[in-house]
């Protein structure tokens, strides 16, 4: 198991794109977002499939292109947050790579997505009281998922040295 390639995984919020962009920059190698690439793809952005195909559809194609990563040979990929609870996914990253969960707070996972509400659809219509609710509910609905990662950073280990320590162990 090589850092060659890494698969971010944990809760809308979490900071998923935000570390890969830094990790990428610190491995010099590619950066993705798995969201993005499903947009480009699709030609529509997540809500829009949701809405018109289903979330069935939106898996299959999640996992179709999470696939087309099997070709790179070195990369950092911020999944989605359900990404590893589907199309056994997340047995299929921790054979290609590493997968690293990054935990953080319910606290600050609000906080963070009540300043982007609009741009999240999961969560654009609920009220402020009914994101916490929605955010604890989908963490017990993925946790048995999400501890299946090779590394779990709890809020205070989701810093740069903490990062930087995890992926300096796997580095060829």
């Amino acid at each position: 198991m090589a850092a060659e390639k890494i698969f971010l995984i944990g809760m809308m919020g979490s900071g998923k794109t935000f570390w890969t962009k830094k990790i990428a920059k610190w491995i010099k190698s590619a950066g993705y977002d798995l969201d993005d690439l499903i947009e480009m793809t699709e030609e529509k952005t997540i809500a829009e499939i949701f809405e018109e195909d289903g979330e069935e559809y939106f898996r299959k194609s999640e996992a179709k292109i999470l696939r087309w990563f099997k070709e790179k040979k070195k990369f950092v990929l911020a999944t989605g947050g359900g990404t590893p609870c589907f199309m056994e996914n997340m047995a299929w990253m921790k054979k290609e790579g590493i997968v690293i969960w990054l935990d953080e707070s319910v606290e600050i996972l609000v906080q963070r997505l009540l300043a982007e509400k609009a741009h999240r659809p999961l969560i654009a219509n609920l009220s402020d009281e009914a994101i916490t609710n929605f955010i604890q509910q989908k963490l017990v609905e993925r946790h048995a998922f999400y501890q299946q990662a090779n590394y779990r950073l709890s809020s205070d280990q989701i810093t740069e040295a903490g990062l930087k320590k995890l992926i300096s162990k796997h580095a060829s």
